[in-house]
């Protein structure tokens, strides 16, 4: 202790009238056990019936079924964040039903030996989808926290996952057109981004690069912009927000709204990307080609046993 004391009347005064602040008229009452129970109900019951999901998916999903304390607001989601936490610490919510591509390890696969190694092979052998197809079919997206919630499709379906973060760069949109060279395909891009200026922007931008590289390397280029769309955001009935208005090339977005890729549930753009990727790929041909996956796996499997 200091021993020194202070009048917080006489200091708050020196400083002026405008120093001195009423108590705030609103009253921030805390959810009771019963209101935390029904979140709780309602986050685990649909992260694990739609799982992989994001813990915004959740969010938007919280607020159009009206859950108790849960407002379309930064802090409704800081809500749902911490609960959501809280669950999965508790052991009440599966860890694996919560998706987080936007943190990864990178580590080359290493084995005790080669007879691991081609064991290893033969159990996780794929074959490919596409060789004999005349298109070769990529996924953009623009959140890459979405990315675990589209990768159980799209590696079904044996196609790139090419989650970008925002605008793409040179360099990546180089490398995928660029291994394109020489091989007689079609490049056929479905994009997915936000609803919003900076989204729509970064499609665009998007759209320019693959062109302009298509052209430079003969390859030729079918860019489809999936979503997310002014129709899909008023049919799907998608929750929205204000549209941002800081900056110029803001205050040019013709909408007062605006929709994230995470307002749309995960089932549903789930079977946007399936459907997407169907129109290539019909369900009946991958459904043969998985057996004569399983049965070139098999005789791999075979194979290796009698040698290690």
């Amino acid at each position: 202790m200091t021993g020194i004391t202070v009048d917080i009347n006489k200091d708050l005064s020196m400083t002026g009238p405008a120093a001195v602040y009423p108590a705030s008229p609103i009253k921030r009452r805390r959810a009771t056990k019963d209101e935390m129970e029904v979140r709780a109900q309602f986050l685990i019951g649909y992260a694990v019936e739609h799982a992989p999901v994001t813990v915004r998916q959740l969010f938007y999903a919280a607020t159009v079924a009206g859950v108790p304390g849960i407002e379309k607001t930064e802090a409704g989601y800081n809500k749902v964040q911490t609960q959501v936490l809280d669950l999965r610490r508790a052991g009440r919510l599966p860890y694996d039903s919560i998706s987080d591509a936007t943190r990864y390890m990178r580590k080359p696969r290493t084995f005790d030996g080669w007879e691991a190694a081609l064991r290893n092979t033969a159990q996780v052998y794929r074959k490919s989808l596409w060789a004999d197809s005349d298109v070769e079919v990529e996924i953009w997206l623009e959140k890459s926290a979405l990315a675990g919630v589209l990768f159980p499709v799209t590696s079904e379906y044996d196609v790139p996952l090419m989650p970008t973060g925002g605008y793409t760069s040179e360099t990546f949109a180089y490398g995928s057109v660029s291994d394109m060279r020489d091989t007689g395909k079609t490049l056929v891009i479905y994009a997915l981004y936000d609803f919003d200026r900076s989204g729509q922007d970064a499609a665009y931008s998007l759209h320019e690069k693959v062109d302009r590289f298509g052209a430079e390397f003969d390859v030729p280029v079918w860019f489809n912009h999936l979503g997310l769309t002014y129709e899909q955001v008023t049919d799907l009935a998608l929750p929205t927000r204000p549209a941002k208005r800081k900056s110029a090339a803001d205050q040019r977005w013709p909408y007062d709204f605006a929709a994230e890729l995470d307002a749309i549930p995960p089932d549903t753009i789930r079977d946007m990307v399936r459907d997407a990727i169907e129109d290539h790929l019909p369900a009946s041909e991958l459904e043969y080609l998985k057996r004569v996956e399983q049965a070139e796996r098999e005789t791999l499997i075979k194979f290796i046993g009698r040698d290690v």
